[in-house]
């Protein structure tokens, strides 16, 4: 990303659930002017905080529709063979799934990998264990997507709560189609994203390696499984 396409991300205009926290911190600002001054900068400082942590820049989508993007922007932490999350009721065999660490300072917008209908949403309550932990995958509070390509492939995406994270918000609801990189939620300050690809994908990106919600291409579909979806 150059220089012109971070300063257009850092600018860009906040999510909607965002909104609370920078109105909130203006309000605090302007009674600052009224009560104690230095009260003042605090609210400006939370409030350029909570501008730049909930900025939600558009991506612009690879010219393909039998890969997978990134759900999320932030670090690869694990590649693995796991079991998706039980509460969405899949065989219990194990997956590849690709973990990305999202730091507060990474957008937190959450975005579909592919194109696909929502076959199931199921939250999960737990712990707010740090999220580059292996284990934040088991033990953490997670909200889990069950998507279904038009080949008739399953994707699994889990939004996982962190140390700090303690809202997952998912505006989506189950029957609702979503296009490859639509956004579906978003989880506040701090957190993991999850993505459990199809039997047979085999994933092209590297541990430690870092991700562009919505853009990064993060494996491909089968041959024999790629079918437009409208």
């Amino acid at each position: 990303m150059n220089i012109a396409e971070t300063v257009k991300s850092v600018m860009s205009p906040p999510h909607k659930a965002g909104y609370p926290f920078i109105i909130g911190g203006i309000a605090v600002a302007v009674i600052g002017l009224l009560l104690w001054y230095p009260l003042t900068w605090l609210g400006l400082l939370f409030t350029v905080f909570c501008l730049y942590f909930f900025r939600d820049p558009e991506r612009v989508l690879p010219p393909r529709q039998d890969v997978f993007v990134a759900p999320a922007d932030g670090l690869v932490v694990s590649i693995e063979q796991a079991i998706p999350p039980a509460e969405l009721g899949l065989a219990p065999e194990p997956r590849t799934r690709v973990a990305i660490f999202l730091s507060v300072l990474d957008v937190h917008v959450n975005r579909a990998p592919i194109g696909g209908t929502v076959q199931k949403i199921a939250y999960h309550p737990g712990l707010f264990l740090s999220a580059a932990e292996d284990k934040a995958s088991d033990d953490n509070e997670r909200n889990s997507l069950l998507l279904r390509t038009a080949g008739g492939q399953d994707v699994v995406v889990v939004q996982i709560a962190g140390l700090i994270a303690r809202r997952i918000l998912c505006e989506v609801a189950e029957g609702q189609t979503l296009l490859a990189g639509q956004r579906f939620g978003i989880i506040r300050f701090g957190s993991r994203t999850d993505l459990y690809l199809p039997p047979g994908c085999q994933p092209l990106v590297a541990v430690g390696q870092r991700m562009i919600g919505g853009e990064t291409v993060i494996a491909e579909l089968p041959a024999a499984a790629v079918t437009t979806f409208p």
